[in-house]
């Protein structure tokens, strides 16, 4: 059974940092396509951050700089380390999987994590 945990979550003054985690069960990790999405408020789940099988990470303009997307194939974890934080990047954060497709669209992933949250004050 596929399982994806987060952790991590915190509350942070902006300009601050965190560093998630996403530890992934159940599936053959190395092979899969991995993402960072986020949901705030009354928005839309989206995408900023995806590595493919072969080390390939892409992101979204927004984070690009700040934010940088990470895996250890060997422990089969994937992480996300946030710098210069924002109060705009306060939303719940997942972490996604999917053997298929690799893009930022939320349709192409397949597991999902539970979230953790991420709160930043200004």
């Amino acid at each position: 059974q596929v399982q994806l945990v987060e952790s991590g979550g915190e509350s942070v003054q902006a300009g601050g940092s965190v560093r998630l985690s996403c530890g992934g069960f159940g599936f053959w990790f190395s092979s899969y396509c991995m993402g960072w999405f986020r949901q705030a408020p009354g928005n839309e789940r989206e995408g900023f951050a995806i590595i493919n099988k072969d080390g390939n990470i892409s992101y979204v303009e927004s984070v690009k700089g700040r934010f940088t997307i990470s895996q250890d194939k060997s422990k089969k974890t994937l992480y996300l380390q946030m710098n210069s934080l924002k109060p705009e990047d306060t939303a719940m954060y997942y972490c996604a999987a999917t053997g298929g497709f690799c893009s930022f669209s939320r349709g192409d992933f397949g597991y999902w994590g539970q979230g953790t949250q991420v709160t930043v004050s200004s």
